[in-house]
């Protein structure tokens, strides 16, 4: 049975296109395009979206618009401040979005043997070309298999410390909790659906969908990964959800991935804290 996501040959799809934007986001793709010139000038190799807006699912209001900007060199601070100061005036211009963010990475980076798996399979499949070359001419096809599982979610275990630091510099609200718990639903929903992947074959960016295909593997965990999934498009600021993910499902996951796919590589500077 072929699985979504997939190609005619097994490789997993590119899933967005220019296309596919809804109408009441292209002035702000339009808008988007071109500013990024007069912010990076002859810096920028190319540009992409990726996200609900290109897959064709964005809610306007609800939606944000996530970019990512491959450079000829480095990333500088001042490079990090023109992609903050764009974002800032997006948002502020056009309603139809919830914020967004920019993604900077060099050329050489995303090209490099150590992302290939990662950044390199991110461009490739999940980013859809706005401006300049683009950079999946120079990277291979993949397919839904261990590798890719490992190098792509492998690295849990890493972040659930720096997420326990998050949770605990919040402010005590609601509100200020609710961008943690979509961020992390989001991920575990992630992770928990590449710890799979390679059995369920095939790819897909919905969050209902990733936890439909872990349930039928782990079914015990079922209904914490379908709950993390609603949390994903519409968070709670409950504070007990944030230290389930950190002290009950995050730390699962983190040993159930390492047990099935191995550890993600290690990457220049990487801490365990």
């Amino acid at each position: 049975m072929s699985r979504p996501g997939l190609d005619s040959e097994g490789y997993i799809a590119r899933e967005g296109s220019l296309a596919r934007v809804p109408a009441p986001f292209r002035p702000v793709v339009a808008a988007v395009r071109d500013r990024l010139a007069d912010v990076f000038g002859t810096r920028m190799h190319s540009a992409y979206l990726y996200g609900s807006i290109p897959r064709g699912t964005a809610r306007v209001g609800r939606s944000d618009l996530d970019l990512l900007i491959a450079l000829h060199e480095e990333p500088t601070d001042a490079d990090r401040a023109g992609a903050r100061a764009l974002e800032e005036a997006v948002d502020e211009q056009f309603p139809q979005v919830d914020g967004g963010g920019a993604l900077l990475v060099s050329r050489a980076q995303a090209l490099s043997d150590l992302e290939t798996h990662d950044l390199g399979w991110f461009v490739a499949c999940l980013c859809t070309p706005l401006l300049g070359e683009d950079l999946a001419a120079s990277l291979p096809r993949y397919r839904p298999d261990s590798l890719l599982a490992r190098e792509t979610n492998g690295d849990l275990a890493l972040h659930l410390p720096r997420w326990r630091e998050r949770i605990a510099a919040a402010e005590d609200s609601e509100e200020a909790r609710r961008p943690l718990v979509r961020f992390m639903s989001r991920r575990l929903v992630r992770t928990g659906f590449t710890l799979v992947m390679p059995r369920w074959n095939g790819w897909t960016s919905d969050l209902h969908e990733m936890a439909e295909a872990f349930a039928g593997y782990y079914p015990a965990r079922a209904e914490q990964l379908r709950t993390a999934a609603v949390r994903g498009y519409e968070p709670t600021g409950d504070a007990d959800v944030l230290t389930s993910y950190v002290d009950d499902l995050g730390p699962w996951l983190a040993e159930e991935y390492a047990r099935v796919h191995g550890v993600k590589a290690a990457r220049p500077g990487q801490t365990t804290g």
